[in-house]
């Protein structure tokens, strides 16, 4: 079985890896293989932190996406996506790092991107 938002988190890193360093796909693979593990949120500037970011959007965002397309509403948009992880996340105080608005519309892009009709 796939798993759509860790194909989302990988597409993102190697769209993102231009900007933020060749590294960053390598990283947030390991920070798929370490989901679950205890993060530290403080570290969102480090890389390592950073790919663990990357995941953690991308998780939100088909959660999101899933949630309303399931409702029937129809697939939603990656900007309706991006907006509503936006949202999410300041509801629980948590501030994304520069460059993090970029991020979570590459990652919403991705997940629209990833997703394909059930059948």
């Amino acid at each position: 079985m796939t798993d759509p938002a860790a194909d989302a988190a990988r597409s993102a890193a190697a769209i993102l890896a231009a900007d933020l360093g060749p590294s960053l796909p390598a990283e947030v693979e390991a920070a798929l293989a370490a989901r679950g593990a205890e993060q530290r949120p403080d570290r969102f500037l480090d890389p390592v932190s950073l790919a663990g970011l990357i995941v953690a959007i991308a998780t939100l965002a088909w959660t999101i996406y899933t949630d309303q397309r399931d409702r029937k509403l129809g697939p939603p948009t990656a900007s309706t996506i991006a907006r509503q992880v936006r949202i999410t996340l300041r509801e629980q105080d948590i501030s994304l790092p520069a460059g993090g608005e970029r991020i979570t519309e590459v990652v919403a892009t991705e997940i629209t991107r990833q997703d394909s009709p059930p059948r």
